[in-house]
């Protein structure tokens, strides 16, 4: 598994056509529906004429938490779904999960914390599925 600044994410072998079925079922597992979804390939060829790989964006959403979170801080709207990226690289299909944690702390409200903690603690239970 990796980390950056604002992901967590890991690579699995396989294409984005094998890998992406087993996210989304690790995602509801968890608990997330997939509300949104951006074929960035697509998109890229559409508005630019550019070929790509393949790249999805799935905009994920756990109701419950979602729910808690706006309660807390109802502008936190701007920052759901939660993204998860799905791409494919030389080295396997790269699967990443937005860091909950610095998303929910940009915000300031420390009532935040736990929220953030469980949205990350299943994000991450999805990665290591």
């Amino acid at each position: 598994m990796f980390r950056t600044s604002f992901t967590f994410g890991t690579r699995v072998p396989g294409s984005i056509a094998d890998v992406r079925p087993a996210v989304e079922a690790a995602l509801k597992a968890e608990g997330f529906g997939v509300i949104t979804e951006i074929d960035a390939k697509e998109t890229m060829k559409e508005k630019l004429g550019v070929d790509g790989r393949p790249h999805v964006i799935l905009g994920a959403c756990n109701p419950k938490l979602a729910h808690a979170a706006l309660a807390v801080e109802a502008d936190l709207g701007l920052l759901l779904p939660c993204n998860v990226v799905v791409y494919e690289t030389d080295a396997g299909t790269r699967v990443a999960v937005v860091n909950a944690g610095a998303m929910f702390g940009m915000v300031g409200n420390p009532e935040l914390g736990p929220i953030a903690d469980e949205v990350q603690a299943g994000l991450t239970r999805v990665l290591e599925s």
